[in-house]
């Protein structure tokens, strides 16, 4: 069968094959065949060789964790055949660590989970793949063009269920929230709080494009200029551009008792002139709270599906800006000047 592979560390080996192996009945009960994989940043990382890991055993990766199939076969009744079906990236260590035994693997401590087209696990994009069924999440029929984001949607799902958690260390009935970046994710955030209710912003460098209406077709206000000369204290900031001078202004602008949940994720070797002493002062008496979210665990992909059948169907289908057959892959995993989400099609 067609699969979509890498030779993890080694930069440009990205290849088609027409002579992947079925998937082992080890991998899963669950035989689904593919319609569809999301592509992201974490794709493209690991296509330069910065990271991926193969399977024991195996020479080559085959990439793809935002996944969408449907159901061949299920013995264990788990799904019916014909039912639509995404797998859940990340699985438990085998030891456990104390989090992984209890189900919250995205919170993994010893860091020897896997995960499937990233780190030990084939991924999806191959023709048919397998899945346990505790990691096999059912999706709305509604869902069936725009079912790849629910990977994506489980990390936002993740991010808010933490702030929630937290804001509820108090009284507190946040009104308004920063979003820093209208990617993927950053849209995803904004509609999920717009599903809560919030007065939503979203602040972007992007002026032309799609962008700037998907923001305000969710009755939020798009931002073009920087965090800093926004005339707002938000209760919530969800960062999700991990450029390091957005996160410092994104640490400051939150308001008294805020929250800032960092998403994006940073490079690194850039250094920032910055008074960490004032950042200091100002989260220690506003009582303000950092931290980073990354990941899902299983009720975080369900609360996912849930809040991606209530969404407007066709707001998400303009989220996806390219779908690409699998014979054109390579063209597939190169950037788009304006693309949201591109997705590889196993349907064409």
């Amino acid at each position: 069968m067609r699969a979509v592979t890498v030779t993890p560390g080694v930069p440009d080996s990205l290849r088609l094959t027409d002579e992947w192996p079925e998937p082992a009945t080890e991998e899963g009960a669950i035989l689904v065949q593919a319609l569809a994989v999301g592509i992201c940043g974490t794709d493209q990382e690991i296509i330069s060789g910065s990271y991926g890991e193969a399977p024991p055993g195996q020479e080559r990766l085959v990439l793809g964790h935002e996944s969408l199939g449907r159901v061949l076969e299920d013995p264990t009744g788990t799904l019916q055949p014909g039912d639509l079906v995404a797998g859940v990236v990340r699985h438990p260590d085998p030891l456990p660590c104390p989090n992984c035994a209890v189900g919250e693997w995205d919170m993994c401590r010893n860091g020897q989970y896997t995960e499937h087209g990233i780190k030990g696990l084939s991924g999806f994009a191959r023709d048919r793949w397998r899945v346990q069924p505790k990691f096999a999440v059912g999706l709305d029929p509604v869902l069936a063009p725009v079912g790849t984001l629910l990977e994506p949607t489980s990390v936002v799902a993740k991010a808010w269920d933490h702030i929630e958690r937290i804001g509820s260390r108090a009284e507190w009935k946040p009104h308004s929230v920063l979003i820093t970046g209208a990617g993927p994710i950053g849209l995803l955030a904004a509609l999920l709080a717009s599903q809560r209710g919030l007065s939503v912003h979203v602040l972007d460098r992007n002026t032309t494009g799609p962008k700037p209406g998907l923001v305000r077709s969710l009755g939020a206000t798009y931002h073009t200029s920087p965090v800093g000369e926004l005339d707002l204290e938000p209760d919530v900031v969800v960062e999700c551009t991990g450029a390091p001078s957005v996160v410092l202004d994104a640490m400051c602008k939150v308001g008294p008792t805020g929250i800032v949940c960092l998403t994006g994720v940073s490079s690194g070797g850039r250094t920032i002139d910055f008074d960490a002493g004032a950042l200091n002062r100002a989260l220690v008496l506003e009582n303000n709270v950092v931290f980073g979210s990354v990941n899902a665990n299983r009720r975080h992909w369900d609360l996912a599906a849930e809040a991606l059948a209530r969404a407007d169907q066709s707001w998400l289908n303009s989220l996806i800006t390219r779908r690409v057959p699998v014979s054109e892959y390579a063209d597939a995993y190169t950037s788009g000047g304006e693309d949201i989400k591109v997705v590889l099609d196993f349907a064409q």
